[in-house]
């Protein structure tokens, strides 16, 4: 065999081995601030980049019945998929702004879940609502748009009780001047919502800047709540029993104390079983246990903003322009 020819060769193995999913380029480190990281990641584990040609990823949630990843990236206006199996590809245009003109820099869909049902929920931005779609069938369902009257937002993220319930955050980063618009603006203040399984909206909380991320914790007596505020970085921790919160939230974490040069603010974030709460934030996923201690960081170097478990251990990570995965050692169940 000729050099060219065996080159030749080799290139389309690899680019096949590349599109089966069985090796990615790396970027990002692991870093452990407290000895028990290591038993959440190996220090030596490499973040995968899986695409890298997003404008700006977020939502990612992982959908076990059919064993691919769904993101989004609201500034395409775009739900995107990937799997070991077929790559990444879109999955739905439009995803969260199906108006006729153009609306805002950020119109598509944001956080995204798969509820109890197998269906997947999404907060627009645009269409500004919370919606929930059958994965087999098709045609979106609006959960709700409103409240007190008066329209929501730009609903960012979600997360779902163990009763049914929804609990979202509702800050004004779709709107087309976010905080300064008094245009599109419904509501004055970034509340904290819970639709009730019969369909009720409520307000759980109003006096918040910029709310975003949002999760129970594993026995669901706390619900997190993410500021990406820049004066006030804050994961807060809400006591919660019999369905809502009974209590003034607390600040768990404050992110001004830590990676101060990078401007961190949390952003979306998961929890896994045994409590510790993966944050995206500056240029990584800080993992915060749930006394609120750093353990730790999945460095990516880019802005990053959100993250979800996905199966076999892997945590799927939307950081800037890239979807990323890196192996923990525990399960996040």
């Amino acid at each position: 065999m000729t050099l060219i020819r065996y080159l030749f060769c080799t290139f389309f193995v690899l680019l096949s081995l590349v599109s089966k999913g069985q090796t990615y380029p790396a970027l990002g480190r692991i870093e452990s601030v407290d000895n028990s990281f290591k038993k959440i990641i190996d220090p030596d584990q490499v973040i995968q980049i899986l695409a890298d040609s997003m404008t700006w990823a977020e939502g990612p949630v992982w959908v076990p019945e059919h064993g691919f990843l769904l993101c989004s990236d609201p500034t395409r206006n775009t739900i995107y998929k990937w799997s070991v199996e077929d790559g990444f590809q879109p999955f739905l245009i439009p995803s969260g702004y199906t108006g006729l003109h153009p609306y805002s820099s950020e119109p598509g869909s944001n956080g995204l879940l798969i509820n109890h049902m197998g269906e997947l929920v999404a907060c627009e931005h645009g269409d500004r609502r919370i919606s929930k779609m059958s994965l087999s069938k098709g045609g979106k369902v609006t959960l709700a748009d409103s409240w007190n009257g008066k329209r929501l937002n730009s609903p960012n993220d979600i997360c779902q009780h163990s009763d049914g319930s929804y609990f979202f955050t509702d800050p004004p980063y779709g709107l087309p001047d976010r905080e300064k618009d008094t245009i599109h603006r419904g509501r004055a203040e970034d509340g904290v919502y819970k639709i009730t399984p019969n369909g009720k909206v409520e307000q759980v909380i109003s006096d918040l800047q910029r709310p975003n991320g949002i999760a129970f914790s594993p026995d669901e007596s706390v619900l997190y709540v993410a500021l990406s505020d820049p004066k006030k970085p804050h994961l807060l921790a809400y006591p919660f029993h019999d369905g809502k919160i009974v209590g003034d939230g607390k600040v768990l974490f404050d992110f001004t104390k830590q990676f101060s040069g990078e401007g961190a603010v949390p952003d979306g974030f998961k929890v896994d079983g045994q409590g510790n709460i993966f944050v995206g934030a500056g240029k990584g996923v800080a993992v915060i246990s749930k006394e609120g201690k750093l353990l730790g960081r999945i460095y990516t170097g880019v802005a990053t903003a959100n993250c979800a478990f996905g199966d076999d251990n892997w945590l799927y990570i939307t950081a800037s322009n890239f979807l990323l995965r890196v192996k923990l050692n525990t399960s996040s169940r």
